[in-house]
C-alpha cells in the first residue's frame, strides 16, 4: 500500500500526536512513521509518487478517500478515546466526499512502460493458439 500525504487521516493524527501532545511543529512524516499502521510507515505526495515511478513512460496517480478518512467502521483501533468517538458521530462525510476528494490516505497508481509487453508481441505479432497441434 502506498499512502498519500497530506490526508485527512494525517491531519487527525497530527491533531492527536502533534497539537494535543504540545508538539505542533512535529512533521507529518514523523507522525506517519510512528502512529500510522506500523513503525516506519511512509506517505508520499503526488509529486513524490511520480518521481518514484519515473522509470515508467506513463503514470497516473489518483487519491482515494478510505474508511479512515471518513471515520467509518472500526477505524482508529490504536487511537481510541472520547474525542475519536465524538468525531465519528459528527464527521461530515457528505462534505468530505464532495469537497476534499484529494485529501484521502489511499494512493492509487497506474504505471505503464513503453512499449507495453503483450501476448501479441511475445508471439511474433500474431495471436497464435498455443493448444493447436497437441494431442490429447
Amino acid at each position: 500500500m502506498i499512502y498519500h500525504s497530506p490526508s485527512l487521516v494525517g491531519y487527525m493524527l497530527w491533531l492527536r500526536y502533534g497539537l494535543l501532545a504540545l508538539q505542533p511543529l512535529r512533521p507529518l512524516r514523523d507522525i506517519y512513521a510512528h502512529h500510522l499502521e506500523s513503525p516506519g510507515t511512509k506517505a508520499f505526495t503526488i509529486a513524490e509518487a511520480h518521481c518514484l515511478f519515473s522509470p515508467f513512460s506513463s503514470t497516473d496517480v489518483r487519491i482515494s478517500l478510505g474508511p479512515g478518512d471518513l471515520l467509518q467502521g472500526a477505524v482508529g483501533q490504536r487511537h481510541r478515546g472520547l474525542l475519536l468517538r465524538a468525531a465519528k458521530a459528527v464527521w461530515p462525510r457528505w462534505f468530505i466526499r464532495r469537497a476534499m476528494k484529494g485529501h484521502g490516505l489511499g494512493m492509487l497508481i497506474t504505471a505503464f512502460r513503453n512499449p507495453p509487453i503483450s501476448i501479441l508481441s511475445r508471439n511474433g505479432g500474431t495471436a497464435k493458439d498455443e493448444t493447436k497441434g497437441k494431442s490429447s
